[in-house]
């Protein structure tokens, strides 16, 4: 089986909508739920200009690897072009790490889900919501391979439902539209305050609530990855991928920008609830989890939390059956390439069945739960995950510069490339020094005072990131390659037929999300 056509079945099932499939990637639980720790440890101020910062940042990145993947989406998206053109064991130790980032990724979303679960009871059995999401999983992404596609299409339609749901209900509210008839507007930003001291007093407080509120939006804002690995399904990958790459900027502003707007309206950074899982506290009982759903509880409203909250948690499952479906493919591609054991290439009905047994392994760590509160094993999970998402960004830019440099140096005129990055080098500079300001200082409170538990929730990927790197360099005598040894050519000339083998215009986002439905309504 060659590696552009690995799991076809998959590939039907979710052929499609590589648009669909970035916006539910970039719609995460962390929007709904963990964007309250940076609330509550900066305020609505902090968290307002670190999303801001941090969109912007990640937009300069977007920016490079759309020019990248454009012009070769290939399969492994950014993995395989770390590999192919800067050194083979940059892409080992970045599928690697992006496999962990995902893999780890499934029992966070698990944990949260226990922690949405609070608000209607606090006795529900843990164990128990664990086995049933992992159960569930196994079902949908080995047992119903057909099913994924239909599943994830309406799971991140719900996902879509939910956030405009809760930015009208954020302004409907302010305005006065709630039992109380309260037109609170932006009064949590004078009351308590704007800009919240976070570990110490004055100036040096709000700094710190500042970069907690930074850290926030690190974890939360995610996006150019999934386009980037999803590229080479896509039916026109010059067209569709393009168009995937530019609507990720209104995305970034209407999703996290203005979601982080609507949480530092609704909820005061102050609330008992919030404050107690940022330092992850039990809660009291009845406590909810969500931001919003805790405002909804505040303004006394009947019903619609009890709505939010069943719609967080489909969202919620949706991330970790998407995470599952993704980071099964992303291991049987390091099997396929040599990076893995060559027995987890094996398939059985169109799934890679030992790389399934691998990854579901990774969903029991949400039993943790049994020993720990949920909010203090979803804090372990988020400070392991932020350093997975920095290095995988760390690792574009690294690749767009020896990019950049090989055409400069190979004559390849960047203005013929069928997409063309804005303000470049610069935005991979900028990308470049941000993530690794990210990557090294997140993980600052370990040192003062000094806590080794804590110095390995936050540096242990950055630990390992080495590690793979030389250790993989050093087995296999990979070298560096120079701009002028670049493959810019490479899959260029068959995605270019390829593309042309399509006539006609092409559907419309709309159009092809409604036709993905009806064509897999048709065959069940």
């Amino acid at each position: 089986m060659s590696e552009d056509k690995i799991d076809r079945k998959l590939e039907e099932a979710v052929e499609a909508d590589t648009q669909l499939l970035a916006i539910g990637g970039s719609i995460g639980t962390a929007l709904f739920i963990s964007i309250g720790n940076g609330l509550a440890a900066g305020g609505p101020g902090s968290l307002l200009v670190a999303y801001t910062l941090y969109a912007l940042v990640i937009a300069c990145i977007n920016n490079c690897v759309a020019e990248m993947t454009v012009l070769q989406p290939v399969s492994g998206g950014f993995i395989r072009l770390a590999g192919k053109w800067v050194d083979d064991a940059l892409g080992f130790m970045v599928g690697w790490n992006f496999f962990f980032y995902e893999a780890l990724m499934i029992p966070y979303e698990i944990t949260a889900i226990n922690l949405v679960l609070g608000y209607w009871r606090d006795d529900i059995p843990v164990a128990a919501v664990c086995a049933a999401c992992i159960a569930l999983y196994t079902v949908i992404n080995f047992l119903a391979v057909r099913a994924y596609g239909e599943a994830e299409f309406w799971l991140s339609s719900g996902k879509i439902l939910l956030i405009f749901t809760l930015i009208f209900f954020t302004f409907i509210t302010m305005v006065g539209g709630n039992p109380q008839h309260d037109a609170y507007g932006f009064r949590y930003w004078r009351h308590p305050s704007a800009f919240a001291e976070y570990r110490h007093p004055g100036q040096t407080g709000r700094f710190e609530g500042f970069l907690a509120a930074l850290w926030s939006a690190a974890f939360t804002i995610v996006g150019p990855e999934y386009i980037s690995m999803s590229a080479a399904e896509a039916q026109r990958p010059r067209t569709v991928v393009k168009a995937a790459f530019k609507t990720i900027y209104w995305r970034f502003g209407l999703f996290f920008v203005l979601g982080a707007t609507c949480v530092g309206i609704v909820v005061p950074w102050t609330d008992p609830t919030l404050q107690a899982i940022l330092h992850g506290q039990s809660r009291a009982s009845g406590a909810a989890a969500s931001p919003y759903v805790i405002a909804m509880a505040n303004l006394q409203i009947t019903g619609l939390p009890h709505l939010v909250n069943a719609l967080l948690i489909t969202s919620i499952f949706s991330a970790g059956n998407t995470l599952t479906y993704c980071a099964t493919r992303s291991l049987y591609g390091l099997a396929l390439e040599g990076r893995a054991p060559r027995l987890l290439t094996k398939t059985r009905n169109g799934v890679p069945v030992y790389a399934f047994g691998v990854v579901i392994c990774f969903p029991f760590l949400s039993f943790l739960q049994l020993s720990n509160n949920s909010a203090r094993v979803l804090n372990l999970l988020v400070s392991l995950m932020t350093a997975g998402a920095l290095i995988d960004f760390l690792v574009m830019c690294i690749t767009y510069l020896q990019f950049y440099r090989a055409c400069q140096v190979q004559g390849l005129d960047r203005a013929t490339l069928p997409y063309v990055g804005w303000g470049q080098p610069y935005c991979a500079w900028v990308g470049l020094v941000a993530m690794a300001f990210v990557l090294l200082g997140y993980g600052y409170t370990a040192f003062a005072p000094w806590d080794v538990q804590a110095f390995f929730e936050n540096y242990t990927m950055q630990l390992v990131a080495p590690v793979l790197f030389f250790g993989w360099k050093w087995a296999k005598g990979t070298t560096l390659l120079q701009p002028e040894e670049v493959d810019l050519v490479w899959e260029a000339p068959a995605v270019d037929a390829y593309e042309a083998s399509f006539e006609g215009p092409m559907a419309g986002f709309w159009e092809e999300v409604v036709g993905l439905h009806e064509h897999q309504a048709a065959e069940q």
